[in-house]
């Protein structure tokens, strides 16, 4: 049976964070789809065909990944999509408690699904896309923190 893992994010905009836990889970199984959400409780700066076409820019070397978006439940995308895994990726303790929620509120959706949390590399831990977005915004170097080609995107939306 083939592994399809999902990692769900706003990505706005993406991360080397995110990027290497995209790579990482690219090893693990056998197709992943990296899926934006729209999250009703942020205002991102990107939108979603944005993202989507940002992301797709930053993982066109990986041959297992699809980028996509979707609005709603997580679970309902995961069936749709016939997907076994949600990947979240965690960056210190303090994410682990959000992420537990979630993620046993996936379990109570879909028991079916199963969610894997992965542990950013340290370098990375610090990282999120709204610090990004604010040393940005304030003439900051976000060089070696995103793909190269989301500088002046960013620079742009500022």
């Amino acid at each position: 049976m083939t592994q399809i893992a999902v990692y769900p994010g706003s990505f706005d905009p993406i991360t080397n964070g995110h990027l290497d836990i995209i790579e990482r889970t690219t090893k693990i199984f056998d197709n992943v789809i990296v899926a934006v959400f729209h999250n009703p409780n942020k205002k991102p700066l990107f939108t979603m065909e944005e993202r989507v076409e940002i992301i797709e820019e930053a993982v066109e070397e990986f041959d297992n990944v699809k980028v996509d978006a979707f609005e709603g439940l997580l679970t309902d995308y995961i069936k749709h999509q016939n997907a076994q895994v949600i990947v979240r990726g965690l960056r210190a303790v303090s994410d682990f408690e959000t992420e537990f929620q979630m993620a046993s509120m996936n379990k109570k959706l879909e028991p079916d699904v199963e969610t894997i949390f992965m542990m950013t590399r340290n370098k990375y831990a610090y990282l999120s896309s709204s610090i990004i977005k604010e040393v940005a915004n304030f003439g900051g170097c976000i060089e070696d923190l995103v793909p190269e080609h989301v500088i002046p995107k960013l620079m742009d939306k500022i």
